[in-house]
């Protein structure tokens, strides 16, 4: 439930930002929207890691689950949840703006190809790299911290929510100022941002949207794959469900089914 209720609000609250800045355009500098990103993200990471572990997005849950970080079973329900909050938060936004708007900039930024053969648009072929590389980037810079133990427990809970946060506002950096446009406002870092205007809106935001799964997939296995020749030591293992704020606080615990932490023996 807090995973779903989670998704829902950072979706919205992102996407409201995400299309202020490019419906203004002219009087808002768009690099502006990656610091914005940075400020929305931390401040749901700190709340919300004490709580759930604070995923958010498919692609922390599948390679947490990769990780062993999380089981398979809490990883489905997680994606389940994730999905549908997302659903629920371009619901919300959708019904609440102008749908001029809306149609306009894709409720967010997920389309592909010319939109409405008027603004020039992104291929899929760019968008599955951009979407790779970007995952890559944030999984690469933010998650290597996370699951370090020593390391996190130097930093603090804070510190690592900060490094996670500046991660995805530099990969959105990265993507908004090569490919940034409406219709596709830079890459989309998680499968379940595009999966709620594809389907209230529909049409065109289908076409291509495997992109929006396969190239942030494709990061997690490609990451999994180099991190598991990273040094050993410090590193989280695989025995047993853990906790990501267990990891920032530098010692390991399991979670019950009631998400209660339990100290490993």
């Amino acid at each position: 439930m807090v995973e779903l209720i989670a998704t829902a609000a950072l979706m919205l609250t992102l996407t409201s930002c995400n299309m202020h800045v490019w419906s203004h355009t002219m009087s808002i500098p768009s690099f502006l929207f990656p610091f914005a990103v940075f400020i929305i993200v931390f401040l749901f990471l700190i709340v919300i890691v004490p709580l759930s572990g604070g995923h958010m997005n498919p692609i922390f849950t599948f390679i947490a689950a990769l990780k062993g970080v999380v089981t398979l079973s809490r990883a489905l329900l997680y994606v389940s949840a994730q999905c549908i909050g997302s659903i629920i938060g371009f619901f919300v936004l959708k019904s609440v703006m102008e749908p001029k708007l809306a149609d306009t900039y894709s409720l967010g930024g997920c389309a592909l190809g010319d939109l409405k053969g008027k603004i020039p648009g992104i291929k899929p072929q760019d968008a599955l790299l951009l979407e790779f590389s970007c995952t890559f980037l944030v999984l690469f810079l933010g998650l290597t911290l996370a699951f370090d133990k020593k390391r996190c427990k130097e930093l603090g809970l804070p510190m690592v929510c900060l490094v996670v946060a500046a991660s995805l506002a530099l990969a959105v950096f990265v993507s908004i100022t090569v490919t940034g446009r409406p219709g596709y406002a830079g890459a989309g870092l998680s499968p379940a941002r595009c999966l709620g205007p594809a389907l209230l809106l529909g049409g065109p935001l289908w076409n291509g949207h495997w992109v929006f799964w396969l190239g942030p997939f494709l990061a997690c296995i490609i990451y999994y794959s180099v991190s598991i020749n990273l040094p050993k030591k410090d590193l989280d293992g695989v025995d047993g469900e853990y906790d990501v704020l267990k990891l920032a606080l530098g010692s390991c615990g399991t979670i019950s089914n009631n998400v209660v932490i339990n100290d490993l023996p």
